[in-house]
């Protein structure tokens, strides 16, 4: 299995560089599309080929004795959830694009930077050095911006650049934050800074200010209220496959799963990372539901809802880390508010990147994303109706959906946390987004049709992306427990034991 490994980060960059030049081949730019297809569903059947193996450890180099200044790459089972999570809307994502780019010009480009942007998150998952998890999310960046701003219309423009702006603040945030933990012991790999930090001094103030830089680089990545007035223009503004992957899958690789490294694996569970977890999350689920329910556009109403689902994620990873730093700590609770977050990730990338392409067939064929603008899709475009309300039934948590089973779960282990409240928060926000889709099956999917009385069903290539997503969200909801043993435990065990399985292989 340890060769597959590099090839998750290889695969995609080197098809990326090979898409560009069969693009300038007279007669072979037809296939740049089957290329980019087949890396990134060459990356799914790996990953999930990967799954319930042991933690591999390898490096990429392997320079020097010792393999000291080798790239080392970590695939334990936090990481290999997110191979599955990041590769499985990849895949969806780009067969989607088949046939919505058809409209642009240059779609090799567009393809091209799509694979430099699944490779770097594999990248970031994989990475065992904060050096190396900070260059991938750059390209990760770099890639994103540009796709944002895409169809260079004024509004994708003005979405890209204000992006790129809070952007470049969050990676200077970050690597500061990892230039200081470089002074301060010497070392880049995760599993030995965290030993140098153990003999510093753990609260010493150099330490707590480069934690300060890392929580809010990294929050900002995330789009965590306060850190979130990017998000809400970049999502809405990039075409529909890349809204998917930014919500679906961006914000989780570069901003969530980054910061849950950074305080399991490096800085080590305290009150006080706990507690910065807890109010960011409870702050983005409040704040980014009621922004969701007062907006009429319908992906910039799904860009909210991104910002307050990811808040059920870090709040059950606050809510963890606050057990694990008590002086006896109940390891069973905090992997259930571990299993309620992880499960909530990957659940929330298949809803969510459900909606956001059902949003993308129905701008495309009615015209508008105006809620006001819609009404009667359900008998003009079956198929994406259906498969809409399917990811409004889950991202409201509405059993039998996967939404209901992993909100479920994080609220009951917020009570035997001992935090009765922020699960009383927990609940109100469910309803309030169960309110929020309500809106957008009154106006949007049924009523009389405004300006769509023309629309017609997506083309088949689209359709096909909407129904693999779908039955993600059942069967996610279905198979919670086979999910939970072979896929989330072993997430959550990576990230109880951070330091054991980081620091395997590594030779100091």
């Amino acid at each position: 299995m340890e060769p597959l490994v590099p090839l998750l980060v290889a695969v995609p960059l080197g098809v990326a560089f090979a898409v560009v030049l069969l693009a300038h081949v007279r007669g072979l730019r037809r296939l740049t599309g089957l290329l980019a297809v087949a890396a990134v569903v060459a990356n799914l059947a790996i990953s999930l080929v990967l799954i319930g193996g042991p933690t591999i450890n390898t490096f990429v180099g392997g320079w020097g004795d010792g393999r000291t200044l080798g790239i080392q790459m970590v695939c334990d089972g936090l990481a290999k959830l997110m191979l599955v999570t990041i590769n499985l809307v990849a895949a969806v994502s780009i067969v989607y694009a088949g046939a919505y780019m058809r409209r642009f010009t240059k779609v090799w480009l567009f393809e091209s930077l799509f694979l430099l942007m699944t490779g770097a998150m594999n990248g970031v998952v994989l990475a065992g050095d904060l050096f190396n998890m900070f260059v991938f999310l750059e390209v990760a960046a770099i890639a994103s911006y540009a796709l944002v701003g895409f169809g260079c219309e004024a509004e994708e423009l003005e979405a890209a650049f204000k992006y790129l702006i809070l952007g470049t603040v969050g990676s200077a945030l970050i690597l500061l934050g990892i230039t200081i933990l470089y002074s301060l012991t010497g070392n880049l790999n995760m599993a030995m800074v965290s030993q140098g930090l153990a003999v510093v001094g753990r609260t010493s103030p150099a330490v707590l200010l480069a934690a300060a830089m890392l929580l809010a680089g990294l929050s900002l990545k995330a789009a965590m209220v306060p850190f979130h007035a990017w998000l809400p223009d970049a999502h809405p503004s990039a075409p529909a496959p890349i809204s998917a992957m930014l919500s679906g899958v961006l914000i989780k690789a570069s901003g969530v799963y980054a910061l849950a490294r950074v305080v399991f694996s490096v800085l080590g569970p305290s009150p006080q990372y706990a507690t910065v977890l807890m109010v960011l999350g409870a702050a983005s689920m409040v704040i980014g539901v009621f922004l969701a329910i007062g907006q009429w556009d319908f992906k910039r109403l799904l860009a909210y809802h991104s910002i307050s689902q990811m808040g059920y994620v870090v709040l059950a990873l606050g809510a963890a880390a606050a057990v694990m730093s008590r002086s006896d700590p109940d390891r069973t609770v905090a992997g259930l508010c571990l299993f309620g977050g992880l499960f909530h990730l990957f659940n929330h990338a298949a809803f969510k990147s459900l909606l956001f392409l059902s949003s993308g067939c129905i701008e495309q064929q009615a015209g508008t994303r105006l809620l006001k603008e819609m009404g009667g899709l359900s008998r003009r475009m079956p198929i994406t109706s259906f498969c809409c309300r399917i990811g409004a039934l889950s991202i409201a948590g509405v059993p039998p959906f996967n939404g209901f089973f992993s909100k479920l779960i994080i609220i009951i282990s917020l009570f035997l946390a001992g935090y009765p409240v922020l699960a009383g928060v927990a609940v109100l926000v469910a309803l309030m987004t169960l309110l929020s889709f309500i809106k957008v099956q009154r106006y949007a999917l049924e009523g009389e049709p405004t300006k769509t009385a023309g629309a017609v069903e997506a083309p088949a290539l689209m359709c096909i992306a909407l129904v693999v997503l779908a039955v993600v969200c059942v069967a996610g909801g279905l198979a919670a427990i086979p999910l939970r043993d072979h896929l989330f435990a072993p997430a959550g065990d990576a990230l109880m034991n951070a330091s054991g399985s980081l620091t395997a292989g590594v030779t100091p």
